[in-house]
């Protein structure tokens, strides 16, 4: 008699599948949960420290110090791939940010490495132990740490990142960063998603590590339970026959590693050996035949230009009986070659010479030759310098003499510089004598650089005094033809003598010119954004509508310089010194001007909203006008100050001196009706809501105005 078939009806496995379907739905969403979780404490842990830095950064009374080298080196690593412009030379901070920042970068990896490991032994970190959440390998144990590194750092996060970072890198977008985050987090997500398997959805990253998420408040799967019995019970031997269908299913699911295809195919792997090792050796043998052929071409072009030179040095000597013209020729010919002894016996006759004629020859000859030319006739310049420095100022011959020589010199590398223009990248300059040295009876050479590409050169310590950049710019879009990338080609005029120089309407926008000296000189709406002016001399300088926003002049010197409707947003002029500034109109919102001086300066209609000036002194300014909503004036000097119809609304002024400061406005002089004051719609809007309780020195009349326009303080009625 056969027993009857049951048969289980479609609704009753329907209704089977519902709670699986709700499990796995309770489970992704808790795995979510952990990851969101685990990523929020790491990057807490560096965002925390590194607020905190910022704040201490902002203080006034804390000493500044070099930023930490190991905070460059990783800014630069990651400004690199981010295409994320640097700043480069010296860069101060408060000491305690240096630590601060340092534990931001420290504690995040440290926190990664140690969720790493708890994964590793326990198979939950601490946010997956709150959600009830475990990974396991095949055999239901914790994963171990060569798995979670695989599942980790290759599946969760370099896969998906660089998929993102190649569709960004390589598209229109590049170098939005919110287009590649936008790209990084889909990626994640769908990565985090997972793709179908013979056991379900499973992550990428669970795939590459052979592992699996699974719910620990539920019994361990049955196809894991198979797995661990027949781990324990065959001695791990994955390949045992007499395993039960659903394991053995599992198990050709994945792959075997690459020790076990070896020893599967021994013939195959031969055959591979072998043809790598045939495949190298051919490699080499082309390749060694290729250097020879390169090097016997290059001994080769170098004799005949040995003896090209040789022949054409018989025809410049002064007993060959050439001609004049055929001298010329000779030179000319000679920069044609463009190997290192032609262009130093360019650059010694250069200096030797004295028939006018076959100088200009010299000079189109070393022309030609270009930008090779640069290093040996900056050897020969700095060799000049020394000789004239050596007879003293008096004017002679034989200081006129050497005058000649060193102008001859300077000219020429004029000439390169204005021809090449553009082309002129790594060209180094440094210390060369280009300009004005403001002895008695120096050079009279003026270097004239208008409306040229300078970007690349190095003008390091050089001395361009009273020369002419009008319109040029030191700065170029590099490679990527983008601005504002980690390749941007930059000049460096770091220490160099820019005295009297005119750079109207230049771009020396993020330039390194940390110790310049550009005392006189004229910059009026010149791009100085994001450029580094630390411990500058700009005296007296011309700066009128020029653009200054984000520039470092932390320490800088300002006096008597005119910046008016200048530009500096965001700026750090920290402990800068400003005394007698011409700042009418000038944009200071939100600049670091924390320890600067501004005494006797004209502020008068100058925008300082937001601007951090703790501990400055403006001291016998005029601030008539000036716009400063929510400025932190905490220990400002304001005595004898002329605030009259200033904007004081959200300021902080504890501890600011009043003494002697005029807060009251006084009649309206004609004269002054070009300065551009707020529309406060009334006078009682000036200092209406300013908490005056801790300031200093406030007289009676001070305090009356202030009380009846609206300010507060204890002794008001």
């Amino acid at each position: 008699m056969t027993s009857p078939i049951v048969r289980r009806s479609s609704n009753q496995s329907g209704q089977s599948k519902e709670p699986e379907r709700a499990s796995s739905m309770l489970l992704a969403s808790r795995r979510f949960a952990a990851w969101a979780a685990e990523i929020t404490l790491v990057v807490a842990s560096g965002l925390i420290p590194f607020g905190i830095g910022v704040y201490a950064n902002s203080r006034s009374d804390l000493n500044r110090v070099p930023l930490n080298p190991v905070l460059v080196v990783t800014e630069r690593a990651i400004a690199r791939p981010l295409a994320l412009p640097v700043s480069y030379g010296i860069r101060n901070v408060a000491w305690p940010t240096n630590i601060l920042w340092t534990i931001a970068l420290l504690a995040p990896v440290t926190l990664s490495w140690w969720q790493l490991y708890l994964l590793a032994k326990t198979g939950r970190t601490i946010p997956k132990r709150w959600f009830k959440v475990r990974v396991v390998n095949e055999q239901g144990k914790p994963p171990g740490l060569g798995a979670v590194v695989i599942r980790e750092g290759v599946g969760r996060w370099t896969v998906p990142i660089s998929i993102a970072y190649l569709l960004w890198r390589y598209s229109f977008a590049f170098p939005n960063l919110g287009l590649f985050t936008f790209l990084s987090l889909l990626m994640i997500v769908g990565e985090g998603i997972g793709l179908p398997s013979r056991r379900g959805r499973r992550a990428l990253h669970d795939q590459l590590a052979g592992t699996y998420t699974i719910d620990t408040t539920r019994p361990l799967p049955s196809s894991l339970l198979a797995n661990n019995r027949q781990a324990q019970s065959a001695g791990g031997n994955n390949e045992a026959e007499g395993q039960e269908e659903e394991l053995t299913a599992a198990e050709t699911n994945h792959s075997p590693n690459l020790w076990r295809r070896i020893q599967q195919n021994p013939n195959l792997t031969l055959f591979g050996v072998g043809l790598t090792s045939m495949t190298a050796v051919l490699a080499t043998l082309i390749g060694t035949q290729v250097y020879i052929q390169i090097q016997q071409s290059q001994r080769a072009t170098k004799q005949i230009n040995s003896q090209q030179f040789l022949e054409l040095v018989k025809q410049l000597t002064p007993n060959s009986g050439a001609t004049n013209e055929q001298r010329q020729s000779a030179i000319l010919a000679m920069g044609g070659l463009n190997d290192p002894q032609s262009i130093k016996f360019l650059a010694d006759l250069l200096v030797s010479e004295t028939n006018p004629s076959l100088l200009d020859s010299i000079q189109q000859s070393l022309t030609t030759v270009g930008p090779q030319a640069i290093p040996e006739l900056k050897n020969k310049n700095q060799f000049l310098v020394s000789e004239l420095e050596s007879v003293g100022s008096a004017a002679t011959k034989e200081r006129e003499l050497r005058q000649g020589r060193l102008q001859r010199n300077q000219r020429t590398i004029n000439k390169i510089l204005s021809v090449y223009s553009g082309k002129m990248e790594g060209v180094d300059l440094s210390s060369t004598q280009l300009g004005q040295s403001g002895t008695p009876g120096s050079s009279f050479f003026n270097l004239v650089l208008d409306n040229l590409d300078l970007s690349g050169v190095k003008f390091k310590s050089a001395n361009l005094n009273q020369a002419s950049f009008k319109g040029s710019r030191f700065r170029g879009v590099g490679e990527d033809g983008r601005w504002d990338t980690y390749d941007d080609v930059i000049a460096d005029l770091s220490q160099a003598q820019l005295q009297q120089a005119n750079l109207t309407d230049a771009n020396l926008s993020r330039v390194l010119m940390n110790r310049i000296d550009l005392s006189r000189a004229t910059l009026n709406r010149a791009n100085l954004s994001n450029a580094r002016l630390y411990d500058a001399k700009l005296n007296s300088t011309q700066l009128v509508g020029a653009d200054l926003r984000n520039a470092v002049l932390e320490r800088a010197s300002l006096t008597g310089a005119d910046l008016g409707d200048a530009k500096l947003n965001e700026a750090n002029l920290y402990a800068a010194r400003l005394g007698r500034v011409t700042a009418i109109g000038t944009q200071l919102s939100f600049a670091n001007l924390t320890n600067t001086d501004w005494q006797g300066a004209d502020l008068s209609g100058a925008y300082l909203d937001r601007a951090n000036l703790s501990n400055a002194n403006l001291s016998a300014t005029r601030l008539a006008g000036a716009v400063l909503r929510s400025a932190q004036m905490e220990n400002v000097n304001l005595q004898n100050a002329d605030l009259s119809l200033a904007d004081l609304r959200g300021a902080n002024v504890a501890g600011a001196d009043f003494k002697g400061a005029i807060l009251a406005p006084s009649k309206e002089d004609p004269a002054d009706q070009f300065v551009k004051t707020p529309d406060l719609g009334s006078v009682s809007a000036v200092v209406q809501g300013v908490d005056f309780s801790q300031a200093k020195n406030l007289d009676s009349k001070q305090l009356a105005y202030i009380c009846t326009q609206g300010g507060i303080h204890p002794r008001c009625p």
